[in-house]
Order: structure tokens, then C-alpha cells, then sequence
């Protein structure tokens, strides 16, 4: 099979400089583009010392004619930025966003919880929020994916196929996640310079947080019953990783094996999830570069409570391993292609 020529729109960000590390490794990708603002002219090794030797293209400021060279399109940029880009795109083309801008089913939500107006309307019923393993059987009939956010692949991996089968109580779920810096750009450093950002723990967006809509609406499409969470995020001292904590009530005669044995047979056949043994205690090292999801479920000391805990790396298989499985099953590549 011919390579896929591909162009990165935010090379230089952490997600993007992540992404161009794994699209190097991939056998069946060619890097034709990389494009930046105030970035361009310098090469993407500037922001990376480890990719000096590799043979990449100087970044440059995007520019639709490029859209006639390539097939793929990753776009890791401030969210409304792919938005235009998308209404530029060629029947050839296929973008994959790892931003925000196609993950919200209506133009409504996304101005209620991005404080924009969204500037492809057209486009958002042309789009797929893809979460791979869980609904990869659709990819085929769209060109445009958006990809999950990193705090909700962590939480909606477990929590889908529980409340699809009814095996949980809807209502007062806790999430409480904490995620590495890297999650919050290299504007964090700036951002928090005040703050002791390598020695303290930071909750933020507390009750707000913009991911509340994402994790809402993907909740809502697998139950009839109105889902209610509350979801904490906090900033942690250590550079990537999540690890989400989820507190649940199970319904009548559901115990934590009925929940580890749905788990397991729904990944049974996914290279990436691993469901581990019951009150498994599991960290971020576990996961750390790597585009894996560890999930363990544990018991408590009420027998209808549990806590599910699930890790992961936020820029690999929150972000950039994300983007690149997406895309290996939207042109039916092999499924570790780049995430070995």
C-alpha cells in the first residue's frame, strides 16, 4: 500500500511533538507538512532535541493549497481553528482533530461550553466523536473524527459498557482525576509559574470543567436514564499521565465480579485496554508511553459501592496514540501501526 502523505497543523505543541514521534515509526506514513505560527521556519527539533536527526520538513504556516497533497489532516491547535480548516477540505481528505472542535454534537453545547461560536456548523453532522473501542464500526462513513478529550477516554473506557448494561446506579457518580502538567500546554508553565507547579497538587474547573459536556453527552447515548456525575480535575507535579478514580453505586445483586467480567469480555479483543484482577492497585507508571488504558475495579468496605480506577498516558492515549488508532482503522492499517 502507498504511504499516506500527512500534515500536522500545531507541530509544536506537546500533543503535536508527541504525534510526530509516533508518525515516524509508522510504515505507512509520510510526514509532508508541519505547520505552526510563530514557529515557522524553525525545525520541529527546536522543540524536540530528539527528533534532530530525523529527516522532517521545516515548519511553515498552513495553507489550504497543501490540502491537494495530503490524505490526512491531524490538527492539534486552539480549539476553532479546525473548524475553519474544515471547510476547506477536499473529497480526498481526512481530518483528524485532537482538539475540541468536533467533539460536541450540537453548535449549542460548544458555545455554552467553549464561549465560541462554532465556524462549521455544516460540518458537525460530518463529523464522529471516535472513541475506537467503542464505536471504531462507524469511522468508514466520515472524513472528519474528533477525538476524545485525555480526562474523558480515562473515564468513559469503564464507565460506557456498566451503564450500557445497567449493571450501576446513574445518579452521584464521582470522578475525581488527576493528570500530569503536560495536559495543560506549554502555557502551564507561564500559567502557574505563581504556584509552585512541580511541588503542589491543583484542583481547577471544579463543577465547570469543559470536559462536563463531553463526558455527559457520550454517557447519555448508552442509557435511558439521565446520567448525573459530578467531576473534579486536578494538576498534578508530574509531567503526563491520568488516573481517573470513579466512586459508583451498583444496582440490585451486581457485584464488583459482575462488573470485571463485563469488562473483560467487552476488551476481550482490544490490543490497548487492559482490565486487571479485583482491588488491583494501579499507577501511571503503568501506562507511561504507551497507548494503553489499565482499568481495576475495587471493592469497598459497603458492598454496593465500588471504585473503578483507570490510567492512562494524557498525550499518547489521550491525545496523539488516540489519533493515530483512529486513523489506523479509518484506512484499515494494522491496528498497532505507530504505537508499538
Amino acid at each position: 500500500m502507498p504511504k499516506l502523505n500527512v500534515l500536522v497543523a500545531g507541530s509544536t505543541g506537546y500533543i503535536g511533538v508527541q504525534l510526530i514521534n509516533l508518525l515516524i515509526k509508522h510504515p505507512n506514513i509520510k510526514i509532508k507538512y508541519l505547520c505552526g505560527n510563530s514557529s515557522v521556519g524553525k525545525k520541529i527539533s527546536f522543540f524536540d532535541k530528539s527528533l534532530n536527526f530525523k529527516k522532517l520538513p521545516k515548519i511553515t504556516k498552513f495553507n489550504k493549497v497543501y490540502l491537494k497533497e495530503v490524505d490526512v489532516i491531524f490538527t492539534a491547535l486552539p480549539n476553532g481553528e479546525a473548524q475553519e480548516i474544515s471547510n476547506h477540505l477536499l473529497e480526498k481528505n481526512t481530518l483528524i482533530d485532537l482538539a475540541a472542535d468536533f467533539r460536541l454534537d450540537k453548535a449549542s453545547e460548544y458555545l455554552k461550553w467553549y464561549k465560541q461560536k462554532h465556524k462549521s456548523i455544516k460540518n458537525i453532522k460530518k463529523s464522529i466523536y471516535l472513541l475506537p473501542e467503542i464505536n471504531s464500526d462507524k469511522v468508514k462513513d466520515y472524513n472528519i473524527i474528533g477525538c476524545p478529550g485525555c480526562y474523558p477516554t480515562s473515564i468513559l473506557l469503564p464507565l460506557i459498557p456498566i451503564i450500557e448494561k445497567k449493571l450501576i446506579k446513574t445518579n452521584n457518580i464521582i470522578i475525581d482525576s488527576k493528570s500530569g502538567y503536560s495536559g495543560a500546554g506549554r502555557g502551564v508553565h507561564q500559567k502557574y509559574k505563581n504556584k509552585n507547579l512541580y511541588e503542589s497538587l491543583s484542583a481547577y474547573g471544579v463543577g465547570f470543567h469543559r470536559h462536563n459536556s463531553e463526558i455527559q453527552q457520550e454517557l447519555n447515548k448508552y442509557t435511558e436514564k439521565k446520567v448525573t456525575f459530578s467531576f473534579t480535575p486536578h494538576l498534578t507535579p508530574m509531567f503526563k499521565g491520568i488516573l481517573s478514580t470513579i466512586y459508583v453505586d451498583l444496582n440490585k445483586k451486581i457485584t464488583a465480579n459482575s462488573l470485571l467480567n463485563l469488562l473483560k469480555k467487552k476488551y476481550s479483543k482490544s490490543e490497548f485496554i487492559k482490565i486487571l484482577k479485583i482491588n488491583t492497585l494501579i499507577s501511571t507508571n503503568d501506562v507511561i508511553n504507551t497507548n494503553n488504558c489499565h482499568i481495576s475495579i475495587c471493592e469497598t468496605k459497603f458492598k454496593n459501592k465500588i471504585i473503578i480506577l483507570s490510567a492512562i498516558d494524557n498525550l499518547i492515549k489521550g491525545g496523539a496514540g488516540q489519533a493515530i488508532q483512529n486513523m489506523n482503522i479509518k484506512f484499515n492499517l494494522k491496528k498497532k501501526g505507530g504505537l508499538c
